[in-house]
């Protein structure tokens, strides 16, 4: 069952890559925010692999963990203040 209420994962808003090496990048709009290696990397590639699309996105979402606080906007406007 995936949990999605404000719908934001029907889009591609994640990413990832695997490398040669098996390391994996996981990015948000083209932005990297995580990177995984040795047992976590594998584990999130076997997880992926037969997952559809809404479903890798969240699997990426939980993965990245808690990297968005919700001030962002906030931050944002400071800097066009400036």
């Amino acid at each position: 069952m995936v949990i999605d209420k404000r719908g934001i994962l029907e889009d591609d808003v994640f990413s990832h890559r695997i490398t040669k090496d098996g390391k994996v990048f996981i990015s948000y709009y083209g932005k990297q925010v995580t990177a995984l290696s040795g047992k976590k990397a594998s584990g999130f590639i076997k997880e992926i692999e037969d997952a559809e699309h809404k479903e890798a996105q969240l699997i990426m979402a939980k993965v990245t963990g808690n990297f968005k606080r919700g001030n962002e906007r906030a931050a944002k406007n400071k800097q066009s203040r400036k």
